[in-house]
């Protein structure tokens, strides 16, 4: 764990960026200070960072007091049939709206944020996801559009690693009381214990959320916190090859935050309001899927030891004694 600690400092030292680098951010979310900014507007598919959106509307009924923790939300056959990750509820079967976010945030649980959003939604995840474009323009996110709650593959679904910089500031902003679901290492659901796909947790100094996500076409993405004597920083990663690779540059960037904050704040003045989203049509988001996924099965194919055939083979019989 030392060493692997050593690694990320000389290397935030050394080289804030990797070989293979997709859009990325880092910034201070109670200002909005960029201290380090890649390619922000670059159009990407957010996958299950696509939760935090979720999440952030479920806070707001919550605060509103249209739904309480111990509101118990029904998995509807809508909710049931989406594909892992997921809980796998039963068809009727009920949790508190406490135990979803819990899921949604930890496991990156595709069935229940189905179920959040038909809860908020009244019975429409239409309307749920209607509601999620309208605050992602609240919010400044311009060149973010969902069409669904998880971030399950869809080309349509898109985001920046800007807008989802300014999705994490308003969480932590709009909803400090919920700080804590970030940090959550694991959840325990029935019997069994279920554990974060976020590393960092577990590996970064002063780590504190927020979530990860991966589908083939975006590669590995990652909104990471991490404050350390009283200061918080956010870094946004997207299109990682690997979750490790991920991790290291999300924690590479970060300790470069950490490392440079005060000489930035002296002589820097970007902050997520003022990057300017370049003008004209912007390029259609990086597909990493013939990069990522088919290289992956090429991989396990060629590993694959091959199966013995028994065709044609001569079968020699027993000699009689």
């Amino acid at each position: 764990m030392r060493s692997l600690y050593l690694l990320i400092v000389i290397s935030a030292v050394l080289m804030p960026h990797a070989v293979f680098a997709g859009p990325a951010v880092v910034f201070d979310p109670k200002d909005g200070q960029v201290i380090y900014a890649e390619d922000p507007h670059r159009l990407w598919h957010p996958a299950s960072l696509t939760k935090l959106m979720t999440a952030y509307l479920v806070f707001e009924e919550l605060k509103k007091g249209t739904l309480k923790p111990s509101t118990k939300i029904r998995c509807s056959k809508n909710a049931n049939a989406e594909p892992a990750s997921k809980i796998g509820l039963a068809v009727g079967s009920k949790m508190s709206v406490d135990l979803a976010l819990k899921a949604l945030i930890v496991k990156s649980a595709n069935d229940v944020a189905v179920m959040l959003a038909e809860a908020v939604g009244k019975g429409s995840e239409g309307r749920f996801i209607r509601r999620m474009n309208a605050t992602a323009k609240r919010l400044g996110m311009t060149r973010s559009r969902f069409v669904n709650p998880n971030g399950l593959p869809d080309r349509r679904q898109i985001t920046t690693a800007h807008d989802m910089a300014l999705l994490a500031r308003a969480i932590i902003r709009d909803f400090p009381e919920h700080a804590d679901l970030f940090k959550m290492s694991s959840v325990r659901v029935g019997r069994r214990v279920l554990r974060s796909h976020n590393g960092l947790l577990r590996s970064l100094e002063g780590a504190d959320g927020m979530k990860t996500g991966f589908v083939c076409a975006s590669g590995y993405n990652i909104v990471a916190s991490a404050t350390r004597s009283g200061k918080r920083l956010v870094s946004i990663v997207m299109g990682s090859r690997s979750s490790g690779k991920r991790n290291l540059r999300a924690a590479q960037l970060l300790e470069h935050g950490f490392n440079t904050y005060l000489w930035k704040a002296l002589f820097a003045n970007q902050t997520l309001s003022s990057l300017q989203v370049p003008e004209g049509k912007p390029r259609p988001p990086v597909n990493l899927r013939g990069k990522i996924c088919n290289r992956r099965v090429k991989s396990r194919k060629k590993r694959a030891k091959p199966k013995r055939s028994y065709k044609n083979k001569k079968v020699v019989k027993p000699k009689k004694s």
